[in-house]
């Protein structure tokens, strides 16, 4: 069973900076997607960003350009850097490992996830 761990969650004012950490531990990812999510409350979770085994990366239209998902496999941790934050960036950030589409892309979530990070944007 994947255990998976986010940080680098906090307070930032907009126009501001985070990078998020996920490290996954029990098993070897090295061959699998990985990808953000984030979630506010009373609503579905949405895909952010995802990333496949050869580093073909997809992004949610609304953050294409201020962020940018990458992975260190050796750590088996996922990263995602997030600039230029938005009031509407602020929700609970997940980290998961999904499923290959048809197509070799992100597809569906699958599995365990973690806790979360909070990102808040506010000044």
């Amino acid at each position: 069973q994947v255990q998976l761990v986010e940080s680098g969650g906090g307070l930032v004012q907009p126009g501001g900076s985070l990078r998020l950490s996920c490290t996954a531990s029990g098993s070897s990812l090295t061959i699998n997607p990985m990808a953000w999510y984030r979630q506010a409350p009373g609503k579905q979770r949405e895909l952010v960003a995802g990333i496949t085994s050869g580093r073909t990366t997809n992004y949610a239209d609304s953050v294409k350009g201020r962020f940018t998902i990458s992975r260190e496999d050796s750590k088996n941790t996922v990263y995602q850097q997030m600039n230029n934050l938005k009031p509407e960036d602020a929700d609970d950030y997940y980290c998961n490992v999904p499923f290959y589409n048809e197509y070799g892309e992100v597809g569906d979530s699958r599995g365990a996830w973690g806790q979360g990070t909070l990102v808040t944007v506010s000044s």
